[in-house]
């Protein structure tokens, strides 16, 4: 009987560790998809939480250790998107941004930032020790790691990396006035006239660009500068447009509107001035041939008219079909 005791005892034990063992075996190895790289901290009971290794992306079955933690984080390009959309910018990584020009309009600012995470190991490895090992806060409350999984990313470049982007365009676009990026801002600024657009029409293009061109040369060297590392490389600023906000849409809507009944006025202006000349002209044409002037009276005679009598003993009847 002590014998069968023990025997249970033993199976028992056995059946335990087993069922301690091998979930702890199974997570001992990992592997990564293709577009992501792991860093592996250790995590055992009497281990340190230090950096094992680094796995690479679209690795094989990969042994990782007992407990090991696994950082993963995107290692192919990526994009943040800023936009004028506030209905947008409630979405996770995605900026809402509205700066002032230098004249003091407040714009709408929409673009694209492409940027990869460096995926040296070296670089990586800092990269996980100065900013995977604390959770940040998303727009929903929610506190998150970066490596997490996307919406831990996005909160990472909301908490971290929007604040360089948005300091670049503020610069930026507070260097320029409203017209300088809007044309039509001219329509409702000091009394603005459509003189005022033709003049700096075609160059808010340019200005724009500029603006693209500056930001793409100024914000790698600043995410570098605040990150405390190249942490992000292959950085390139796309710059869609700048848009105004409502009221000051509507005004120029308002003004070109208006604009536009001006000059429908004076193109009937000179229609009219037009036509008068064209009388003056058939006049003085018709007291040098009076003969003309009864030949356009009887082409001016409408097809329905038999007879035609202007007076004084005058008269023409249309001749009778034979039927």
């Amino acid at each position: 009987m002590a014998h069968r005791t023990r025997n249970v005892l033993i199976l028992l034990g056995v059946v335990v560790l087993a069922l301690v063992a091998l979930p702890a075996l199974a997570s001992s190895f990992a592997k990564t998809q293709g577009g992501e790289i792991a860093v592996i901290r250790n995590g055992g009971p009497l281990d340190d939480n230090r950096i094992r290794q680094v796995v690479q992306p679209a690795s094989s079955l990969t042994w990782i250790g007992l407990y090991s933690v696994k950082h993963t984080y995107p290692a192919q390009q990526r994009f943040y998107t800023i936009t004028a959309d506030v209905g947008r910018g409630d979405r996770t990584g995605v900026d809402v941004e509205q700066l002032p020009t230098a004249d003091g309009v407040e714009v709408g600012v929409e673009g694209t930032v492409y940027f990869a995470l460096n995926t040296d190991e070296n670089t990586l490895r800092a990269f996980d020790e100065k900013f995977g090992t604390r959770r940040y806060r998303g727009t929903d409350g929610a506190f998150r790691y970066a490596w997490e999984d996307d919406a831990g990313w996005s909160t990472f470049l909301d908490q971290i990396v929007r604040p360089v982007i948005s300091n670049d365009l503020r610069e930026e676009i507070g260097d320029h006035r409203c017209a300088e990026l809007q044309a039509s801002c001219a329509l409702v600024q000091n009394g603005g006239d459509l003189q005022a657009v033709t003049a700096v029409t075609g160059k808010s293009n340019l200005n724009i660009a500029k603006i693209q061109d500056s930001i793409n040369t100024s914000l790698q060297q600043d995410l570098t500068s605040t990150l405390g590392g190249p942490f992000i490389t292959g950085v390139r600023f796309n710059l869609a447009k700048i848009t105004l906000p409502g009221k000051v849409q509507d005004a120029i809507n308002s003004a070109q509107a208006a604009f536009a009944a001006v000059t429908e006025s004076q193109a009937k202006v000179q229609q009219a001035k037009a036509d008068a000349e064209a009388n003056k002209q058939r006049q003085l044409g018709y007291q040098n041939c009076p003969a003309c002037a009864q030949i356009d009276t009887l082409k001016a005679i409408p097809p329905n008219v038999t007879t035609f009598a202007p007076g004084a003993g005058f008269s023409i009847t249309a001749p009778t079909t034979a039927k």
